[in-house]
């Protein structure tokens, strides 16, 4: 029996008395890959990225471990929300045009010393300051680095577009722009390289892609570091007592952590390992995260159609942006149907083996956005379920 059958018989046995679609995580799995996050961040704190894992209770577990320290989350009402919760390290990695949550933020001191936000335009300070209401707490800021690679003087650009700050004198500037404003205290820098920490090297059947992502990356690890670094001096001319420098990403951690500017790494699709990061040199996780939709229909030999596993992910849209089906392995989409809303065929010889009720296991393509999906997780741990939790959707909230 092979490693991912034996996976498929434990999830099988832990779940037989759950009606599918139903979603796991594999416990196991899930603190491998914590552990393993942690050995690459080489003594750096791991602050968790909540987008990837949208699970009150995954993200106590793993900010129990050592290694681990603070929240990276998306929205201000997930940020507030958390902070109610407990949470007393929470740096939101947006910026917000929400009024009301300022205007909590800025009239709580509990939130406003556990929360910190993004800015990259003095813009947003005006947004801030317009939605206070009356409230005098100083809000935490931290400044955003653009981290896109350009070339060409410009006219080629390799990266996400965030923050318009790309330069150490544009980003001193605006920690300049921050001193000058009562109420406000810069504490952090951030820089997310998502051309590097979030786009694999070694894409299956492309060797002459993957090399080219991997020179592209290379150049943009080096060009980063010395630019990040001039960014920390000069920003720290302004701010002395800094209190962090986050970077990286699941893909990049054992990069960034090697440079001597950045003081906290972000991660957490590293956890869950969802099936965009089977494309990557530079680590191998265990896939922890997973969900099963039952079959349905036997249309036909070599078919078998399941309920529902039309959840694609954000970003460009294309294959890679759909589940895979995992277990059993052979499985494949009809390409004239691709994952439907409501049913999916899939082929391969092994459907025949396949019976009315029987699940199959599909991993998604990206972390957290799985768990826009389910209101619960069951826990997994050898070939038993021993807790359900909720998501943040079975909690009522559904940020984005």
């Amino acid at each position: 029996m092979t490693a991912r059958a034996a996976d498929r018989a434990r999830y099988d046995r832990a779940t037989a008395q759950l009606d599918a679609p139903v979603a796991i995580v594999d416990l196991d799995a899930f603190d491998a890959n914590a552990d393993d996050l942690v050995r690459r961040a080489g003594g750096k704190p791991i602050r968790v990225a909540s987008k990837s894992v949208r699970c009150r209770a995954l993200l106590e577990r793993v900010l129990a471990r050592e290694g681990f320290a603070g929240i990276m989350s998306f929205t201000l009402a997930e940020s507030l929300w958390l902070g109610r919760s407990g949470f007393d390290d929470v740096l939101l990695a947006y910026p917000s045009a929400d009024r009301a949550g300022y205007a909590e933020l800025a009239a709580d001191p509990k939130l406003a010393a556990a929360v910190t936000v993004m800015i990259d335009d003095p813009a947003q300070l005006d947004l801030i300051d317009a939605a206070r209401a009356g409230g005098s707490e100083v809000v935490r800021v931290c400044l955003e680095l653009d981290t896109a690679l350009t070339l060409l003087g410009g006219r080629v650009r390799i990266g996400a577009r965030r923050s318009p700050l790309h330069s150490p004198a544009q980003v001193a500037e605006m920690a300049r722009a921050v001193a000058r404003r009562p109420g406000f205290e810069v504490v952090g820098i951030m820089a997310y390289e998502g051309h590097v920490a979030g786009v694999g090297d070694a894409v299956a059947g492309r060797p002459l892609r993957s090399r080219a992502v991997r020179l592209m990356q290379a150049a943009a690890r080096r060009e980063l570091a010395e630019r990040r670094a001039a960014v920390v001096r000069a920003v720290r001319e302004v701010v002395p007592d800094l209190e962090f420098v986050n970077g990286g990403g699941t893909g990049s951690v054992q990069h960034t952590a090697a440079e001597d500017a950045v003081t906290e790494i972000a991660a957490g699709s590293g956890l869950y390992v969802p099936r965009l990061f089977d494309n990557y040199t530079s680590f191998r996780g265990r896939p922890a995260a997973l969900f099963a939709l039952p079959v349905v229909r036997r249309p036909g030999v070599g078919v078998v159609t399941v309920l529902g596993g039309g959840y694609p992910a954000s970003g460009a849209p294309g294959a890679d942006r759909l589940p895979v089906p995992y277990l059993p392995e052979g499985l494949r989409y009809d390409p004239q149907e691709g994952a439907g809303e409501v049913q999916t065929p899939l082929l391969g010889p092994v459907a025949d083996d396949l019976l009315i009720g029987d699940k199959v296991w599909f991993r998604h393509a990206k972390a957290g956005e799985l768990c826009e999906r389910f209101d619960t997780l069951h826990l997994v741990e050898g070939d038993a379920v021993t807790a359900t939790v909720p998501t943040y959707r079975g909690e009522g909230h559904t940020f984005l």
